[in-house]
């Protein structure tokens, strides 16, 4: 039998469709992916913790999921918002079903809504508290009451809440070597900070020739140093970078020691306060796959995977900090570099899991820069 579902707004806003997961009931903020591919790395993406996504494509589920393709062990979505959901799974790669997925990881779906609607009320709003509640028994009152009470992610820090707790080594390369003439037989030893560290990012670096060990977040610059590296890899990760505290202490040390760094999405931000600047909430983040860049150097436009609900400030930049890279959608800071340390970052996702890879390249300056260390 089917289940009801209610998604319900802050501001009042409900609508009413079908459970497709896990029933339960759960809060968060509102976003938007514009991604016409990838669910599963979506949902599992630590950067959308505390988040319940709407997607805009309007069918979902038709290629099932499967072991390799999952950017972490865990859904760290709190709930998903699609239009329509496939009743039949046909991939030759498939293990599984999205339900089985969401089930698993107890995360509620609701399907049957007007998508459409929903994120033009994000566009023109922002993004917005919301909850999701299932059964048939659900209540309109209860979803708005849950949804206010959701007290939002900025001043949070939940990189510490999804990074690993442990220690480990990483060796596991892409499938496919888009950049074996780029490693030609280095290998260079790189400390990754996990901030919410995605796998195909793991995979890059080690196709790049890294050596990789994994850090937990809170991990001190003396605990981390204690082995040789070449570089330190700041990783992507959800929430807001502000309250990351021993972060920007590590980085800042980090960039008095001219230690080769580089960021991305969350570690982009955090390199960024470390140097002195500022980061700011935007109004509903950027979240898809289909996002033009411009480089600033060459002028050249990037179509490039985007997941983040906070940006550096152009306010008050310190002098020694370079912008390389710029949004076409709004001008937001994309990429920046330090003029008195080799440190760079970039907001976007180079792995492109799911969408393009134009910026598969933007790890060169980083490899570089370590090669020249060692």
């Amino acid at each position: 039998m089917k289940k009801d579902a209610i998604l319900s707004l802050e501001n009042g806003v409900t609508f009413q469709g079908t459970s497709i997961g896990y029933d339960t009931d759960t809060c968060g903020e509102v976003v938007f992916n514009t991604s016409i591919t990838g669910y599963q790395e979506i949902l599992t993406d630590p950067s959308y913790s505390n988040q319940i996504v709407t997607l805009t494509y309007p069918h979902i589920g038709n290629v099932g999921i499967n072991d390799d393709d999952s950017e972490s062990p865990f859904v760290h979505a709190a709930g998903l918002v699609i239009k329509e959901s496939s009743t039949r799974v046909s991939n030759y790669r498939s293990q599984g079903s999205l339900k089985e997925l969401l089930c698993a990881h107890k995360v509620p779906a609701i399907a049957g809504i007007d998508t459409r609607k929903l994120t033009v009320i994000l566009r023109e709003q922002g993004a917005l508290r919301g909850a999701l509640i299932t059964g048939n028994n659900c209540s309109v009152d209860e979803a708005v009451e849950l949804a206010r009470s959701f007290k939002g992610i900025k001043g949070i820090d939940l990189a510490r809440v999804v990074s690993t707790k442990e220690f480990y080594s990483w060796n596991q390369g892409e499938l496919n070597e888009f950049f074996g003439e780029v490693s030609n037989g280095i290998s260079l030893n790189v400390a990754v900070m996990d901030f919410g560290v995605k796998r195909n990012i793991l995979k890059m670096l080690s196709s790049l020739g890294c050596n990789i060990d994994v850090y937990p977040a809170q991990s001190s610059f003396d605990q981390v140093m204690k082995k040789p590296y070449d570089g330190i890899f700041l990783s992507n990760g959800p929430g807001d970078p502000e309250p990351c505290k021993y972060a920007i202490k590590f980085i800042a040390t980090a960039l008095e020691r001219k230690i080769p760094l580089f960021g991305i999405c969350l570690g982009h931000q955090l390199l960024g306060l470390a140097a002195g600047a500022k980061t700011i909430k935007m109004k509903f983040g950027h979240h898809g796959a289909n996002h033009p860049v411009i480089d600033l150097k060459t002028n050249k436009v990037l179509i490039t995977s985007q997941n983040h609900g906070f940006t550096i400030q152009d306010d008050g930049l310190p002098g020694n900090l370079i912008v390389t890279h710029r949004s076409l959608f709004d001008q937001s800071i994309q990429g920046i570099a330090l003029t008195d340390a080799p440190a760079y970052s970039f907001q976007g996702h180079p792995e492109g899991s799911p969408g393009p890879h134009d910026i598969r390249d933007i790890f060169i300056p980083f490899i570089n820069s370590m090669k020249t260390k060692s």
